[in-house]
């Protein structure tokens, strides 16, 4: 990725990445260290974060035996650096997708001559079509011996999914001869008894159909340039809230060069098994913020394992490959990978009569609610600082007024009112600005993320989800969210609401913090 290898972006050491950024952290050394008893921990109270060590990409959760399945890549050699680098695929189990046990190491890496194991998907082969029973679970991921012809291996697991056993060395899909050829997303096309992959090479998302997991053949290819080299495709059939059925492909994309975000563009449209046809050219963004990368969406299964159609889970990857080393977590905690909070995404039907999708968070975060605080109606004119302290909590209002033009709310802010990360909406967009507080982005370029908002409804709902090395923001009904790294001093906890050139009222505003 951006003329490295990602064995080359894992390894190597982040050795005072944080304390570059934070003051209180501690004075670079040759080599990160686990966590120092002089630091106060800044891992996540609610979002999932790895044990230790290193995470980046999600991998689309499945459900087994009434649980959820996450897997994602994990690299237990991150903080040694030095030559032993690259990831596995490390397990995370959950029935509500909030509270998370680790199971470790699922996929091994280095143990095949191909070495360390990158993104892909996991299917379970309920007919058994690959021929490794029924029920097993298998994992198309990709590889890269040489760490740079990349191509596509199996592994197959017959303990639901704990332990993988690789299929042989060779590849089930090997390098047709180009340079990006990754991220294989599997689907069952039950309709016409095949396999279904998408797979990032470079500006096209490839097609490729397979009867039994283990022979692959080309079949079509969407192309958009543009928004960089797409990674992570995503293909899935959902519900939308008029009962019309869509597909939606979707892909990791850097579309900063262009303005545009680096996130999770997707494009509406239809499919017919073989080649995917778009609404419109341009994609739409799951996300505006900076830091919602290689997400994954993945079915939701109700209480008696049935599929809502209607619904589709997501999760991204809180961190971004320009500054991924650089988080306070490395040194006072032994770890760098946290994820967004799990969303429960719609398709809705706009006036119109185009669609889009929209998210917001997973419904049993209501079930960790540890302390409500209600604060009622609350009118503002300039700055008003709360009588509230903390770092890490949701804060939900619906903003009204006659005139202005901008209001928000002033989150994580520092005693003497310097510092603090502002969210909110100004003139014509929704904005969430990590400027004004310590964040990655030394290069100062990426620190307002915008997302468009029409001023004449002279009212926005906001959710806005804080934790210790986060924000994320829900703008209405959910089309926009903007998540981003931010890292601000423990000792900012403040909270305050602001409005610009007027006066408006922030109703039914509450604060949530949560136990997990």
């Amino acid at each position: 990725m951006r003329g490295m290898s990602r064995r080359a972006l894992l390894a190597g050491s982040a050795a005072g990445a944080s304390a570059a950024l934070l003051a209180t952290a501690p004075t670079a050394a040759a080599k990160p260290r686990k966590a120092a008893a002089t630091c106060t921990s800044y891992r996540a109270q609610y979002h999932f974060t790895v044990p230790d060590q290193w995470k980046n990409d999600p991998q689309r959760p499945i459900w087994v035996d009434g649980e959820y399945h996450y897997y994602y890549l994990y690299n237990p050699d991150y903080l040694a650096g030095g030559t032993t680098t690259g990831t596995a695929w490390r397990l995370a189990t959950s029935t509500d997708l909030v509270s998370f046990t680790d199971r470790g190491i699922a996929v091994p890496k280095d143990t095949t001559p191909n070495g360390d194991v990158w993104s892909g998907s996991a299917v379970i082969d309920s007919d058994n079509t690959a021929g490794f029973g029924a029920g097993a679970v298998i994992v198309l991921a990709t590889m890269a011996p040489d760490e740079v012809t990349q191509a596509q291996y199996l592994y197959y697991s017959t303990d639901g999914g704990r332990t993988f056993t690789p299929h042989g060395t060779a590849p089930v899909l090997p390098n047709p001869g180009v340079r990006d050829f990754r991220d294989p997303k599997v689907i069952r096309d039950e309709e016409r008894g095949r396999w279904v992959m998408t797979l990032a090479e470079n500006d096209k998302v490839g097609f490729y159909h397979s009867t039994d997991l283990k022979s692959w053949t080309y079949v079509s290819g969407f192309v958009k340039g543009g928004i960089g080299v797409l990674e992570c495709p995503d293909l899935f059939r959902i519900t939308a809230d008029d009962g019309t059925a869509k597909w939606v492909l979707g892909v990791s994309a850097n579309g900063k060069g262009s303005g545009l975000p680096n996130t999770y563009a997707y494009w509406t449209g239809s499919f017919d098994g073989t080649a995917f046809t778009a609404d419109g050219a341009d994609p739409q963004w799951l996300d505006h913020g900076w830091d919602w990368y290689a997400a994954v969406t993945f079915e939701k299964h109700r209480s008696d394992g049935s599929v809502d159609p209607s619904v589709r889970y997501a999760i991204g990857w809180l961190n971004n490959w320009d500054y991924a080393n650089i988080t306070p977590t490395i040194d006072c905690d032994g770890f760098n990978g946290t994820d967004s909070i799990v969303r429960e995404t719609t398709l809705k039907r706009g006036t119109d009569g185009t669609y889009h999708l929209a998210s917001q968070p997973v419904a049993a975060l209501h079930d960790h609610v540890s302390r409500t605080v209600n604060l009622g109606d609350l009118e503002v004119t300039g700055t008003r600082v709360l009588d509230y302290q903390g770092t890490a909590y949701e804060v939900t209002c619906e903003i009204t007024w006659d005139q202005l033009t901008g209001a928000g709310l002033q989150l994580r802010r520092s005693p003497d009112g310097a510092r603090h990360v502002d969210a909110g909406i100004y003139g014509d967009y929704a904005f969430l600005n990590r400027r004004p507080t310590v964040n990655p982005d030394a290069s100062g370029r990426w620190q307002e993320s915008h997302s468009p908002f029409d001023p004449s409804a002279r009212t926005v709902q906001l959710r806005i989800l804080v934790d210790r090395t986060s924000v994320e923001m829900f703008v209405g009904d959910g089309r926009y969210v903007h998540s981003s790294e931010v890292f601000p001093y423990l000792i900012d906890t403040g909270l305050a609401l602001f409005t610009i050139d007027g006066t408006a009222v922030f109703r039914n505003t509450v604060i949530r913090e949560f136990a997990v």
